[in-house]
């Protein structure tokens, strides 16, 4: 009862947190957006020609050069949320279709380093030998930024989505490697010498001892992997363009629309952070933590 109060508290404060800050944007934007209104009308005198003539044009097109206020904010996310499917050519698709193609690039990069990571990782745990060999190499090509293997991507494999998935690859593998090679390595002797005792063949040892001894940890480098693919899918997208996420976000900003760039950056963080609560409860669920 203590806990669930505690985490009612917390939701609580949350949303003053939010409610606050959405209050300092309303105080920071409504007085400009009023004062480039006065401006602009009063040099126009009325007139719309004389503002196009000028450069000044409409009171939208002020405020679009401004920092949006909550009322244009609001009106973006219903615009971009009402119809999130549209289709209207290469340059022109729905939010909707852009988290689709970048949720797919995501999900395939990573599930190839899964496909590796985790036999490898196994490899590497249970074999000192192979840990030592092959241990230089990973701490070479660990802190090598994704982004620096695209041009080498975009070179070799000469197609922009395919080189997308390919650092999301490179990123992904290595905190999957790690953890699973660090969660192998670490299982409680007891439990491998009764297998040992009992006779258990490599391979129901490997699934029925190993892994779920090492799950948890294995869970935490797949959620670190997929929190960096979905930081890195936005800034391959920005450097490839053609769709997804990121390319919707530099796109926006191209055409100076900062309420579509927040809400841009909004929408990222809020599916960064579905996508870490699912792993997250992936985690509780082979935890035997309380």
């Amino acid at each position: 009862m203590k806990s669930l109060s505690t985490k009612t508290k917390g939701s609580f404060l949350s949303l003053l947190i939010f409610i606050f800050c959405l209050f300092l944007w309303h105080v920071a934007t409504v007085p400009k957006a009023s004062k480039i209104s006065t401006a602009a009308t009063a040099a126009a005198g009325n007139s719309a020609e004389y503002n196009d003539l000028m450069g000044k044009g409409s009171l939208d097109s002020a405020q679009k050069s401004g920092f949006p206020t909550l009322s244009q904010m609001g009106t973006t996310f219903y615009e971009k949320l009402s119809h999130p499917f549209y289709d209207n050519g290469p340059n022109d698709k729905g939010i909707g279709i852009q988290l689709y193609y970048s949720l797919g690039r995501v999900g395939l990069g990573f599930l190839l380093a899964l496909l590796i990571a985790l036999p490898l990782g196994f490899v590497i745990g249970m074999s000192p030998l192979i840990y030592q060999a092959l241990n230089p190499f990973i701490q070479v090509l660990k802190p090598i930024s994704p982004l620096a293997w695209m041009p080498i991507a975009l070179y070799t494999i000469k197609d922009s989505s395919i080189s997308a998935v390919f650092v999301i690859f490179i990123c992904s593998i290595w905190p999957m490697l790690i953890n699973t090679a660090f969660g192998v390595a670490n299982v409680r002797r007891e439990w491998l010498n009764v297998a040992k005792t009992l006779e258990v063949n490599p391979f129901r040892k490997a699934f029925f001892v190993i892994l779920p001894a090492a799950a948890p940890t294995i869970l935490t480098g797949m959620r670190i992997s997929m929190g960096i693919a979905w930081l890195v899918i936005v800034a391959a997208e920005m450097l490839v363009g053609g769709t997804g996420i990121g390319y919707f976000l530099w796109n926006e900003w191209n055409n100076l629309s900062l309420a579509s760039v927040i809400f841009a950056i909004t929408l990222i963080g809020t599916v960064g952070m579905l996508l870490d609560t699912l792993f997250g409860q992936l985690q509780k669920m082979v935890s035997y933590a309380d």
